[in-house]
């Protein structure tokens, strides 16, 4: 296999998705930009070393990044070099391995995604399967076991040097605060073989659930079983944790694990409400978790900050890169009314930054004269005491910098995206 992972066509699409994907440097400072440059030169000599197995990955960058639960995740970022050549590895990987996997499993593969999980996760609730197993592994990047993940991927691909660099990858230190720490099991989050060795290695446990019949939904290692009594969640989990412990190596945290019934279940974010529409009882409809409308909430309101030094354009932009990214995330779910409350806060926020930007009363006055203010409101708007949060929400703006004057501007409403991007769910 080691011969097609080192075919110039499969290096050049590889540089590409590297490229691509930008991404910060590793430890050597070496950035996306300068990878070109560095295969030009010293492609042959890398090749050589990894076929004469004498090639020595570097470490990998530890960066400790906040979760929305407070608590910090660690990514591993591997030099430019070494992502190239993982991609190299994953590519051909995944020809040997996708077509096995089980349609049940939707993160990281071609063709699936988020919204087929929970669409999947939909159905099988509205089926009649409501008592949930919710099973959280635990620290599952940090506690793969190298000897099992190596086995599967032997049981498929035979070649010897492929095995030798995926082991040389999964044992390089990582560097966290200039020091070094060796590994002698998990895998970094953040590189590009990750994702598809997670797969690898899970694949057996959605294989053991299909043996048993059972409905679940697995996105990396997010996964949840669909049963139609309590007692049969608490036999299937109990035999699930004795597979995850006896076969996997892996252990589960048993604080978040548990039985959940729709309304106390949460799946990528999205949670499940009883729905009141006529003909329905019974069936559940998709909403979006209370925390991660807190997230967006807080990184528009950063964006927006007065004294960030953007243009008006500058600041849509940045506004757009994050709130169109969450809304398609959540485009299944049922969020118009809650949209609708942030867009208005948001334009608030707009407003907030324009007066700002206005500086000087004299400047204000002549904008609003400008607007269509009387002379009289316009000095005496332009000399209030009031805060600038406090202008942006009262009339005096609504009334000037008002939504079709925003819309000329550039500026897209959430909701209006929404509406537009919202599929019907089957």
């Amino acid at each position: 296999m080691i011969e097609k992972v080192l075919q110039a066509k499969n290096l050049y699409k590889a540089y590409r998705q590297v490229v691509g994907n930008k991404g910060a440097s590793g430890v050597d400072g070496m950035q996306v930009t300068e990878l070109k440059s560095f295969i030009d030169q010293h492609r042959t000599a890398v090749l050589t070393d990894i076929l004469r197995r004498r090639y020595v990955p570097q470490a990998i960058r530890g960066v400790e990044i906040p979760k929305s639960n407070g608590k910090t995740r660690l990514l591993g970022i591997p030099c430019v070099v070494d992502r190239w050549l993982q991609q190299a590895v994953s590519q051909q990987l995944a020809c040997r391995f996708e077509l096995n996997f089980e349609d049940e499993s939707y993160g990281f593969r071609p063709g699936k995604n988020l919204h087929g999980a929970v669409t999947q996760a939909l159905k099988s609730i509205n089926d009649g399967y409501q008592d949930i197993v919710d099973i959280d592994l635990k620290g599952f990047f940090d506690e793969v076991q190298h000897y099992k993940l190596l086995q599967l991927i032997y049981n498929r691909v035979k070649c010897p040097t492929t095995l030798w660099l995926i082991r040389k990858w999964l044992r390089s230190p990582i560097q966290i605060n200039g020091k070094l720490h060796r590994r002698r099991k998990g895998m970094p989050q953040g590189s590009p073989l990750s994702p598809l060795l997670s797969n690898i290695l899970l694949d057996e446990l959605d294989k053991y659930l299909k043996s048993k019949g059972l409905k679940f939904v697995r996105y990396a290692d997010d996964f949840s079983i669909y049963t139609q009594s309590k007692a049969a969640a608490q036999k299937v989990g109990n035999e699930v944790y004795l597979f995850l412990k006896n076969k996997l190596d892996l252990p589960i945290n048993r604080e978040k694990s548990g039985i959940r019934r729709p309304s106390d279940f949460e799946l990528l974010g999205h949670g499940f409400v009883p729905t009141y529409k006529k003909g329905e009882k019974g069936k559940y409809q998709l909403v979006v978790k209370k925390q991660s409308w807190e997230s967006l909430k807080r990184k528009l309101k950063g964006i927006t900050k007065k004294t960030l030094p953007y243009s008006f354009e500058e600041r849509l932009q940045k506004l757009r890169e994050v709130w169109m990214g969450w809304v398609n995330n959540y485009r299944l779910a049922s969020i118009q009314a809650k949209l609708k409350q942030l867009d208005e806060w948001l334009r608030n926020r707009l407003r907030y930054c324009i007066w700002h930007d206005w500086k000087k009363p004299e400047r204000k006055r002549k904008n609003l004269i400008r607007l269509g203010v009387d002379q009289n409101h316009a000095y005496a708007w332009s000399r209030a005491r009031k805060g600038g949060w406090a202008v942006a929400q009262s009339p005096i703006l609504g009334t000037t910098i008002t939504l079709s004057r925003l819309r000329r501007k550039g500026y897209l409403s959430m909701l209006d995206y929404y509406s537009k991007s919202k599929p019907e769910i089957q």
